[in-house]
This record gives C-alpha cells, sequence and structure tokens, in this order.
C-alpha cells in the first residue's frame, strides 16, 4: 500500500469542522488521507463524496477506506464537473467540501507517469492518462516559441524562460525531446552555472511545475470548481481550499473577498508547523485557506 501523509491534516479538521451525520466532499481524494479523517468525525450516518481524476490514486484510496465503504461514493473525475458529478449524490445537503491541490507525493514518485525530473521517464504529467490527450511531450515538441514562453513565465514564474524555450527549440530541431532527463539537460544549459547553484529548490523545479499546470489545465479547473463549490455548498457549509503555488492562493484569495456568498473564516492562510515540515516537506508551500457559505 502506497504511504500518504496528507497535509496540514489537523488544520483541515479544524476549518472544516466536520460533525456526527454531516456530509462532505472530497473533491481531491488522492490516497485518502484526508477522506479518512473526515469520515472518523462524521459517523454512523455520514457520507462522503471522494472524487480524483487520477484512477491510480482513486483506486488506492477504495483500499484505504474500505472501512468505511458503505459511507464512501467514489467518483473518478475532474472536480471541475462538481456541478455535474453532484446530481448522481444523493444527500439532502452538502455541509463541506475540500479541495487540497497540486501533485501527489506518489505521482512523482512513479516514473512512469513523467511528472519528476528526479526519475528518467517519458514525459507526460497527464493526472488521467485515459482522458487526457495533451502531455508535456507534445508540449514541448509542438508548441511554439511563444506559446512555449508563456507557459514558463505565466505558470512557472520562471526568469530564464526565453533562454530555456531557446534551447528547446534549438534541441528538438534535432531529434524529439522525449524524457524528464533531457528536458532537465536542456535547462540546465539555458541557466547561468552560479544561478543554478544559489536555488534552494532544483534549478528544473518551475519549468517542470509550468508544464504540469499547463498539461492539466489546473488554474482554470480551479476557478470553475471554486464557482461550482459554492452553488453546491448548503448555507452553513464550509469550504476549505490547500494551494501549492502562489497562482493558486491567489485566485482562492481573491474568489473568496470577491463572493458575496462567503464569509472568510482566517483572513491569512494558514501554513505548516515547522514539526510538520520536518516530517513532510510538500508541506513547506502549502497554504489553507476557509470560508464559510453565508
Amino acid at each position: 500500500m502506497i504511504e500518504h501523509i496528507p497535509v496540514l491534516a489537523k488544520e483541515v479538521i479544524v476549518n472544516l469542522a466536520p460533525r456526527k451525520n454531516e456530509n462532505f466532499v472530497d473533491a481531491t481524494t488522492g490516497l485518502g488521507g484526508h477522506s479518512k479523517l473526515i469520515l472518523e468525525k462524521t459517523g454512523p450516518r455520514g457520507q462522503l463524496l471522494a472524487i480524483d481524476q487520477d484512477e491510480i490514486a482513486l483506486e488506492t484510496a477504495q483500499k484505504n477506506l474500505t472501512k468505511f465503504s458503505d459511507r464512501v461514493t467514489f467518483i473518478n473525475d475532474n472536480f471541475d464537473e462538481l456541478g455535474l458529478i453532484i446530481r448522481k449524490w444523493k444527500v439532502d445537503r452538502v455541509d463541506g467540501i475540500l479541495m487540497d491541490l497540486g501533485v501527489s507525493t506518489y505521482q512523482l514518485i512513479s516514473p512512469e507517469r513523467g511528472f519528476s525530473f528526479n526519475y528518467d521517464a517519458r514525459l507526460d504529467m497527464r493526472m488521467a492518462p485515459r482522458k487526457q490527450r495533451i502531455s508535456a511531450y507534445e508540449i514541448i515538441n509542438k508548441y511554439n516559441e511563444g506559446e512555449l514562453i508563456k507557459i514558463l513565465k505565466t505558470y512557472g514564474e520562471e526568469p530564464f524562460s526565453n533562454q530555456i524555450v531557446r534551447e528547446i527549440i534549438k534541441a528538438r530541431s534535432t531529434k524529439p525531446i522525449e524524457r524528464t532527463n533531457e528536458l532537465a539537460e536542456i535547462i540546465k544549459r539555458a541557466m547561468p552555472p552560479s544561478y543554478r547553484i544559489s536555488r534552494e529548490k532544483h534549478f528544473a523545479t518551475s519549468t517542470f511545475r509550468a508544464l504540469r499546470m499547463a498539461v492539466n489545465n489546473e488554474l482554470e479547473v480551479l476557478e470553475n470548481g471554486l464557482k461550482q463549490a459554492v452553488q453546491i455548498l448548503s448555507p452553513g457549509g464550509r469550504l476549505v481550499v490547500i494551494t501549492f503555488h502562489s497562482l493558486e492562493d491567489r485566485i482562492v484569495k481573491n474568489f473568496f473577498h470577491e463572493n458575496e456568498n462567503l464569509e472568510i473564516i482566517n483572513p491569512k492562510p494558514i501554513i505548516a508547523s515547522q514539526e510538520e515540515i520536518t516530517v513532510n516537506t510538500k508541506a513547506r508551500s502549502a497554504k489553507l485557506r476557509a470560508a464559510k457559505k453565508i
């Protein structure tokens, strides 16, 4: 069974505030870490709608949540279809919705998924490989120079976007760029050694993140999902969102402030304690925002 440590677990439960017999939606259930914590608080009759577009993750979540199987409905889909998905779920109210964004650790450590520069694999990065046509391979090898620069600047906020894209165009003119380590080497060539060495994170992080976000249309999905979540929530219901990137956090922050149907629970984002970061390094960039439907 794949090991999974849910990020900001205590903070999620405090802000979602699940109580017995209440109904919740985990819009990004992953391997079921947060789902389990919610289900433990909502017995004996509280229902959970567990959604994930990654079918392998969802299958693992089903195994991890076997003891709650009579109270969980699993849906293999993207949460930007929340409005349609919810119609199939027969509950009288929705007391809370959780969105835990970004790529999971298990996806990063699965070489065949092609998400990470730490493993040599074919470029892919699709969250739902069977449903998505465009992968990172297509973007890197078929998008024009302007499109690639826009992706790296918008999603990656990469200062060397122009230089990296020039190297990509040069390399692919000889042969297609197929693998993660090839792309990492191209990124390396585009950056001054002094800059690479001074980075706290790996020099390829921004480019790989930008590609992943473009492949999975992550910012647009988030905006659509937030709108639908507010419509679905019952009065008094809570919406909790965990982001891992400044662009995502900005979208959530602005949405909460601009939506007249929401009352913000935590004016400033909640971040992980140093203790949690020591145990789970992924938590260092996590930010949690919560709001209640008026």
